[in-house]
């Protein structure tokens, strides 16, 4: 990944060359910022230009030995640590994470969960990754300037193991650089974002957006448009609209059920709609929650007559058009809080029965107001 191929962003990757051609190199940075707007590609390609032995003033060369092994995700010198399952390691997932980085660029937890068959396990930076991480970064740099460890999604990082690489934070060896990239700096250590220069990588410019759509998918202007105002900043985002992703679909299906079962009050279809919310899984039932937030507060916004800032598409419009009065100032706040409310027990492995069976319960009388 070069910083050509990352979507829009100029002022940050202007920020990043600068900074490099400038000696101005901190030994931990945290790209910081929404899903989906090229955090890992651009830490990626920072790390390609910190140590191409030619840089060119916009971008690293694509010639020498440290770029063509990068190509492949496989210099010796670049380390990963990302979320995986069974209480592993980042390494015994390594070629499946090589290959999955190679054919995506822009992708999502979920996705790369999928991809390694974690079924119900949530994603977790397990404590033992951390003797990994020191291990590795205790031996010499190898042929690179710099040594490099990428953490995608520090957040998800046991304690124990964020405790023990506070010490190699502040005072890592020399000529190693760790870039951290984050999702949900709220839930970053505060001890670890302490030791850590951030930085902000905000949302996709929308004309950047527009055209990437454009290429990729070989849409018209107006097609290409629509899909990114509604994505918001986020090619992931983007991609899952275009594509009708079932991730997508699925969870729309289970929000129309959940909704127009606590609308009917038919306790059997809230028992079938908790049942089977609690069995897809933590980090499946943590997106849906998510989702479930976004339409309410679409729904709501929609309630003021003003379309050129709601985001749906066109299923969720259209049963819009029936539903969104039932989202209104008296319940707003309720639906907030007791979706995230949820979200934050699922994440700390509540009895997924019984928090989906209350939610759906609590929907029950939210819509009663």
């Amino acid at each position: 990944m070069y910083f050509r191929d990352i979507i829009g962003l100029h002022e940050v990757k202007r920020h990043l060359i600068e900074s490099v051609q400038r000696g101005l190199i901190p030994h931990a940075r945290i790209f910081y910022g929404p899903e989906g707007v090229g955090k890992l590609p651009l830490a990626i390609a920072y790390a390609r230009y910190l140590n191409c032995s030619n840089r060119g003033r916009e971008d690293a060369c694509g010639a020498c030995p440290s770029c063509h092994k990068f190509d492949k995700l496989a210099h010796p010198d670049l380390h990963f640590v990302f979320p995986v399952v069974k209480s592993k390691v980042s390494d015994e997932y390594l070629p499946q994470w090589r290959q999955f980085l190679l054919e995506n660029s822009y992708f999502t937890l979920n996705q790369w969960l999928a991809n390694i068959d974690a079924q119900n396990a949530q994603g977790l930076i397990y404590a033992k990754e951390s003797e990994e991480i020191i291990h590795k970064l205790n031996l010499k740099v190898y042929e690179a300037p710099y040594k490099v460890m990428i953490v995608w999604l520090p957040e998800k990082m046991h304690e124990s193991c964020a405790n023990k690489l506070l010490k190699m934070l502040e005072e890592p060896p020399a000529k190693t650089v760790f870039l951290l990239v984050s999702e949900d700096r709220e839930n970053v250590l505060q001890t670890i974002w302490s030791r850590c220069q951030p930085l902000h990588i905000p949302a996709i410019e929308q004309e950047e957006v527009t055209a990437a759509i454009e290429h990729t998918f070989r849409l018209d202007r107006a097609q290409a448009l629509n899909y990114a105002r509604i994505a918001k900043g986020s090619f992931t985002k983007a991609i899952e609209l275009i594509t009708s992703s079932e991730e997508t679909n699925y969870f729309f299906g289970l929000f129309i059920d959940m909704m127009r079962a606590s609308v009917s009050r038919n306790i059997k279809a809230i028992k079938e709609v908790a049942g089977t919310l609690s069995g897809i899984g933590r980090e499946m039932q943590k997106s849906f929650l998510l989702y479930a937030l976004r339409l309410f507060r679409e729904y709501f916004v929609s309630n003021l007559n003003l379309p050129e800032i709601v985001y749906l598409n066109s299923r969720e419009r259209q049963f819009g058009e029936r539903f969104a009065p039932f989202i209104n100032e008296t319940n707003i706040e309720a639906f907030n809080d007791e979706f995230t409310l949820a979200y934050r027990q699922i994440e700390q492995n509540g009895n997924a029965k019984i928090i989906f069976l209350d939610l759906c319960l609590k929907v029950t009388l939210f819509l009663k107001k």
